[in-house]
């Protein structure tokens, strides 16, 4: 987890070598973060971590416990459920408005995207899912002429993210993940603008289910 000095500031390189080792759970929901151990491990100075500990507690992959001090967030049924709630709303509106906009060249752009997603499943690389999951999405956005709502969005992108990482490890999800999403662009490409607000929100609440299995057994 070294830090490569670059043109990059150090905070920035700091920040996504945490975020990356969150969401990819090499950091556990709960697990302590002692700063002079996360000093020795990225080869910075404590204050950058104090810095970088306090974006993330922004973004809630973080928190901090009382006499303790920061932990990766652990969470929990009642916030993740808020989430999924905004999720079927925002890219239930979206799907809807994509289905009278969507040119041709919009459409092969997110089969493409889909296309990456599943290269990334294959490829066991979470990562990757991750950030072609969150490509596509911020492709629908903005084919459906949404951009402050894919604002919405992207504030809670270290949260959704967090969780989907959680989702796409669940067995079987690699399938089920590609046939929901490709469900839902051939209700856009279809023009049926209601069958595509369904489907966005359908894919949510299997999601949905699926993270609330897994922060059960956290």
């Amino acid at each position: 987890m070294k830090v490569e000095r670059s043109v990059t500031t150090l905070r920035a390189l700091t920040l996504e070598k945490m975020r990356d080792a969150i969401l990819d759970f090499r950091f556990k929901p709960g697990e302590r973060l002692v700063e002079r151990t996360l000093c020795e491990r990225l080869g910075v100075s404590r204050s950058v971590v104090r810095e970088v500990l306090r974006h993330l507690e922004a973004e809630g992959l973080v928190e901090t416990i009382p006499q303790h001090g920061p932990a990766v967030a652990r969470p929990n049924a009642a916030q993740a459920a808020q989430i999924y709630e905004i999720r079927a709303l925002l890219e239930g509106e979206a799907a809807h408005a994509c289905a009278g906009r969507a040119t041709v060249q919009d459409l092969a752009e997110l089969d493409a995207a889909i296309d990456r997603i599943d290269a990334a499943f294959r490829s066991l690389g979470a990562r990757m899912v991750l950030k072609a999951t969150t490509d596509f999405y911020e492709g629908l956005f903005r084919v459906a002429g949404k951009p402050v709502a894919w604002e919405v969005v992207r504030s809670l992108n270290a949260r959704i993210n967090h969780l989907r990482g959680m989702t796409i490890a669940t067995p079987d999800r690699h399938a089920a993940a590609i046939g929901e999403m490709r469900d839902l662009v051939g209700a856009i490409r279809a023009g049926d603008a209601d069958a595509a607000r369904a489907q966005a929100r359908r894919h949510v609440d299997v999601v949905a289910r699926l993270a609330g299995d897994v922060l059960r057994t956290l």
